[in-house]
């Protein structure tokens, strides 16, 4: 378990992480989200006694990271991937690991085996792709079997498969009762992978949810329409609160009404209807609804020069 209280982190005037209070409960997949620059690694590394916060405390397993004898037992982390000697092979990496935390040998060719590395791991880790350098860092993670697993951007440079193995396996790591705490900027795989999210923005908590909860809470009803008249019925549609826009196929998605509703104006305005579908509510627009206002960085669309 995972229990941040009054958490707060200032480098100089900068204020990183701002009086942020979350706990992080075994059996399940805890997701950490937050627009970058809202604090999410800063926190991870104060969690695991990194970093020293300003102010606020945060325990691991009912202490603080740095007091537990066994560390490795407790908690593992995958912070960066690319934090491993270049010339130094993947075996040779968590065997030096093994033999300073007191870990058996035996664990290290289990660890390379489970990540799907035995085929590299006497090769140097400065020739990894990203993808191998996760995969190792995920063994790292998983070396002393901790009852607490914490995993910022596992996914970035991971194919197809190696995402969906990542997503086994944190299914099967809280299946299994431990604390599993993943960052993700990849928001449909954080929609199939996560139970419960946290989401930070400037350093701040805005929610510490289940994500049923957070969809049904905080997105948009969205609905999919084909008909015979589209700009009639836009025109019924029009409202302050209600977006619309077309598809390639001519269908209409409608943002900010059920299917109730558009079904009776409709109706009432005698235009024929050939589809009324409601789609389910996406992760990503209600993350960004959400964050909107705690954005860092925001684009502007560049028009074309005449």
């Amino acid at each position: 378990m995972i229990e941040a209280r009054q958490l707060t982190k200032r480098y100089g005037d900068q204020l990183a992480v701002d009086g942020l209070s979350f706990t992080v409960r075994p059996g399940v997949v805890t997701g950490f989200l937050g627009p970058n620059g809202a604090g999410k690694s800063t926190t991870m590394r104060m969690i695991l006694g990194l970093d020293a916060p300003t102010s606020g405390s945060v325990l691991v397993n009912g202490k603080p990271y740095r007091e537990h004898r066994a560390p490795l037992h407790e908690a593992g982390a995958l912070l960066e991937a690319r934090s491993i000697h270049p010339g130094r092979s993947a075996f040779h990496h968590l065997l030096a690991l093994a033999q300073t935390n007191g870990i058996r040998r035996s664990r290290v060719d289990e660890v390379i085996d489970a990540v799907g590395l035995s085929d590299v791991a006497r090769r140097r880790a400065g020739k990894f792709s990203l993808g191998m350098s996760q995969r190792l860092g995920i063994a790292t993670a998983l070396l002393g079997d901790p009852r607490t697993i914490i995993l910022d951007e596992p996914l970035n440079g991971l194919d197809t498969e190696g995402i969906r193995w990542v997503r086994a396996l944190l299914g099967s790591l809280a299946a299994e009762g431990r604390t599993v705490f993943v960052s993700s900027h990849l928001m449909n795989e954080m929609a199939l992978t996560a139970q419960h999210l946290v989401v930070i923005g400037n350093g701040r908590l805005i929610a510490d949810t289940g994500m049923a909860d957070f969809l049904r809470t905080r997105g948009r009803s969205v609905v999919r329409v084909r008909t015979t008249d589209p700009d009639a019925l836009v025109a019924r549609l029009r409202a302050e609160d209600v977006e619309v826009s077309s598809g390639p196929d001519a269908a209409l998605t409608v943002s900010g009404l059920t299917t109730d509703q558009i079904g009776l104006a409709a109706g009432t305005a005698g235009i024929t209807l050939l589809e009324l579908t409601a789609q389910p509510v996406s992760l990503e627009e209600a993350f960004i609804d959400l964050t909107r206002d705690a954005v860092e960085y925001r684009a502007h669309t560049v028009g074309a020069s005449s």
